[in-house]
C-alpha cells in the first residue's frame, strides 16, 4: 500500500510538497512543545524552512542548531526537503 501512494506521489509530482506539509502539520510532534509554542510563523518554499519566533532567546540557539534542525527535519521525512533555515 505504501509503494502504491508513493508512486502515486511521483507520478502527480507531488510528493515533495506533500512531505512538506507533514513537515508543517507535525511541527509539535518534531520539534516539541516548547519550541512549537513559540513558533509563531512557519512555512517552507524552494527547500527553505521559513520560521519566526516569539523568543529572541530561542531563535539564537535555533540559529546555531541550523544544520540540526535541517538533519532532523530531512530524516522525519525521508529525503531531503529542507536545505536552509530561514528565521525571520
Amino acid at each position: 500500500m505504501k509503494e502504491a501512494i508513493d508512486l502515486l506521489l511521483e507520478t502527480y509530482r507531488i510528493k515533495g510538497k506533500f512531505q512538506e506539509t507533514a513537515i508543517v502539520a507535525h511541527w509539535e510532534e518534531i520539534m516539541g512543545k516548547t519550541i512549537a509554542s513559540r513558533t509563531t510563523e512557519l512555512y517552507i518554499r524552494d527547500q527553505k524552512l521559513f520560521l519566526k519566533l516569539s523568543s529572541s532567546v530561542l531563535r539564537n540557539e535555533l540559529q546555531m542548531a541550523r544544520q540540526k534542525i535541517i538533519d532532523l527535519l530531512n530524516a522525519r521525512a525521508g529525503s531531503e526537503v529542507i536545505r536552509e533555515v530561514v528565521f525571520l
